[in-house]
């Protein structure tokens, strides 16, 4: 695969299909582009009705173009592109850019074509980029096949479905940083090749350290979920995924043709995988530069160093937001900032110079020597005027910031802790804050901003002290399932059902050992009062019917029944009432169940995420779950720990430790009917959804009173996996 798209990346001839002479078609710009930054192969432009376009001969088809072709950058109209792809099939072309839209963006007709498009590349071995693409660079050859003049170069890859957002990051780039570009790839519909495949071949390119990701629907979540775990153990992945908002994610789904949204299923499967991921399109960037040029923070502490209180406040407010710690500094480092600054200064974390760098601001590069030395500190973040004292107060203090700022850079290198700075200069460019971009430390007017930057280094860190090879996002299909639990699917199937009903689908948690009651299912009074007395205790009866899936609603639930006659009643009510709601429902019957002892309720459910396959999702349950949407969730599989933090996660968390005497509640029971969870979707791949609602959580132990499975259509069993 990496060695496919090298080819592509790497191509040392380009053929650019629809070249021209007119300057606002794609077919000149890239040409022009190609010439201008001195691309280090060769161009074939080709064209029918052209001789010679800027000096290059222009040629009628592939098919006379002397010697094999590389990559086809393919600039006409949507409707030619599955003849151009024939002829570049016959040439032998790696892969092809396809810049038009009018494909699967546009709706079926478009995915028509695009399946069509699809389909001759696929038989000729032709990898495809796009349609509806933006481009491709590879800054390191000079390669630019989109048009725009003078992008920096640098160690980050950017991949993005919008051009606008590309040209946005770049521009940005090219305003306020010494940062830059190794590659560039509009990833447009992803019809052919996907976000997981560029993910890998970035992961083997030497000349990037970090991948830049804007994205707006993605075809094959888990597989690129699969690889960006791998990936992001070595560099970090930023990405930035539109759509949280229903009009966005109408905006997003016509743009790139797939389903777009991001979700909590996708935000915890990102931040899982390791993806530092980005809410703010401001922050894009930054969090980039930074997570390029510094090393992580070890152990989500960071020191906040100030000239000034209010700005020492707010960051320590905004990185306590980020789940930042801002630890004490130990006695003996404020006894060594203690010497160096004035009797009015704030020593303990942040640290407020109180005007002691006034007059000398190398006091700076001191302060950070001895606060980088302190072992609870992992890195440093610097807030207020600094590389302004040369604009603000004299004009020979800016040596003094020059000669700090060469101080810094040394030390990060050499303490392997990371320096970020705000200043209120920064739109000033003195020379100082040159310097600190020169060695790595990133720089920026926004105290937000900076905040967020040094926040996502801790993150960094702490992900990667959290990295752990068992983590995977792959499912063994079936390696669980019992034979009973295949047959219980069978017969519903057999009966053309897609959902169990209730007694089936307890069943089935049982066979993976899971707490469900052990409901009994009658079928006249009489059973059902021989079932309530084996209880010993109060019951509740459910109706029983494939047809009347919504048992309160047809007054099928009776609840609190303590003696034979009101379960001989009630019995009775239950089979009339289903008769009343609907005359021709098959009714099997009713369950007996033992009313459940009192505890917490919580919901446990799974569901098929469009683009992530098995999702798991936890939470406060019974009639509260709709209203508090106190949930979280995780892709499947999961893992002991990661049933733990679901948990945990939760607002209502708390209460499982106990409250007002109550408690505390089974937390290990509860994880573990989480992982059987997982278990038996992982193991019957004909299943859908599973809903548990609720699940009483205990003292001791956890009691499932209800519980639903509804199959996939029949023939659709299982998931593509990662390679």
């Amino acid at each position: 695969m990496v060695m496919t798209l090298d080819k592509i990346m790497n191509a040392e001839t380009v053929a650019v299909i629809g070249a021209s002479r007119n300057e606002t078609k794609r077919g000149y710009q890239a040409i022009r582009t190609l010439l201008d930054e001195k691309y280090e192969g060769t161009i074939f432009p080709v064209n029918p009705k052209e001789q010679r376009i800027m000096g290059l001969k222009c040629y009628k088809s592939l098919h006379d173009i002397d010697g094999p072709v590389d990559l086809a950058l393919i600039t006409t109209p949507a409707r030619s592109i599955p003849a151009v792809l024939e002829e570049c099939g016959e040439k032998g072309v790696s892969g092809a850019v396809v810049i038009a839209g009018g494909f699967g963006e546009t709706g079926l007709q478009g995915k028509v074509l695009e399946n069509e498009i699809l389909a001759v590349a696929n038989r000729h071995n032709v990898r495809l980029i796009g349609p509806n693409t933006s481009g491709l660079m590879n800054l390191k050859r000079n390669m630019n096949l989109v048009g725009l003049r003078d992008v920096p170069r640098g160690n980050i890859a950017l991949l993005s479905q919008s051009g606008n957002m590309a040209l946005t990051i770049i521009t940005e780039a090219k305003l306020r940083s010494l940062k830059g570009f190794s590659y560039y790839i509009g990833v447009g519909n992803e019809a052919d090749v996907k976000f997981h495949e560029y993910l890998a071949f970035f992961q083997e390119d030497p000349d990037t350290q970090a991948i830049l990701m804007y994205v707006e629907g993605m075809k094959d979540g888990r597989k690129f979920l699969q690889q960006a775990y791998k990936t992001s153990r070595t560099k970090p992945i930023i990405l930035l995924k539109s759509g949280r908002s229903s009009t966005g994610r109408r905006s997003a789904g016509s743009h790139t043709g797939a389903l777009a949204g991001i979700s909590e299923v996708a935000r915890t499967a990102f931040q899982r995988a390791g993806i530092i991921v980005i809410e703010n399109s401001d922050e894009l960037f930054p969090c980039a530069e930074t997570l390029s040029s510094l090393p992580p923070v070890r152990g989500n502490r960071i020191a906040i160093l100030a000239d000034g209180g209010g700005h020492a406040v707010i960051a320590a407010d905004l990185l306590t937001d980020f789940g930042v710690r801002i630890p004490e500094l130990s006695e003996k480092t404020q006894n060594l900032l203690k010497r160096i600054l004035p009797p009015g200064a704030s020593l303990k974390n942040p640290v407020d110079v109180a005007g002691g760098t006034d007059a000398d601001p190398t006091i700076f590069a001191q302060c950070a020597n001895i606060i980088l030395k302190d072992p609870a500190v992992g890195g440093l973040l610097i807030v207020g005027l600094f590389g302004g004292y040369g604009i603000r107060f004299a004009e020979s203090l800016a040596l003094k910031e020059e000669d700090a700022a060469h101080q810094m850079g040394k030390m990060v290198t050499k303490r392997n802790k990371p320096i970020v700075l705000h200043s209120l200069y920064n739109s000033e460019k003195p020379h100082s804050l040159h310097l600190l971009r020169y060695y790595g430390i990133t720089v920026y007017d926004s105290l937000d901003v900076a905040c967020k930057c040094i926040s996502v280094l801790a993150r960094r860190g702490s992900y990667l002290k959290s990295y752990h090879a068992k983590t995977n996002f792959v499912l063994n299909w079936g390696q669980k399932a019992r034979s009973e639990g295949r047959r219980i699917i069978s017969n519903a199937r057999a009966e053309g059902r897609s959902v169990l009903l209730e007694h089936e689908a307890k069943h089935m948690l049982h066979l993976h050992g899971a707490p469900a009651f052990r409901d009994r299912l009658a079928t006249t009074g009489a059973a059902a009062i021989d079932f309530a007395r084996e209880v010993r205790g109060p019951v509740a009866l459910k109706l029983v019917s494939p047809d009347i899936l919504h048992k309160s609603d047809a007054g099928g639930v009776k609840l609190g029944l303590k003696t034979d006659d009101e379960v001989g009643t009630a019995f009775a009510e239950i089979i009339q009432n289903a008769r009343n709601f609907n005359p021709d429902a098959d009714v099997r019957g009713v369950l007996v169940s033992p009313m459940a002892r009192s505890g917490v309720e919580t919901i446990i459910g799974t569901k098929t995420d469009d683009q992530f396959g098995p999702v798991i999702m936890y939470g406060l349950g019974g009639i509260l779950v709709e209203i508090l949407k106190d949930v979280s969730f995780r892709v499947l599989p999961i893992s002991p720990n990661s049933a733990k933090k679901m948990i945990e996660e939760t607002k209502s968390a708390p209460i499982l430790d106990g409250v007002r005497g109550r408690g505390p509640y089974d937390k290990a029971a509860l994880r573990s009917v989480l992982l059987m969870c997982s278990e038996i979707i992982e193991s019957y791949p004909d299943i859908l959804e599973m809903d548990l609602n609720p699940v009483i959580v205990h003292e001791r132990g956890v009691s499932i009173v209800d519980a639903r499975i509804i199959l996939k259509p029949a023939g659709e069993t299982s998931y593509p996996e990662p390679s």
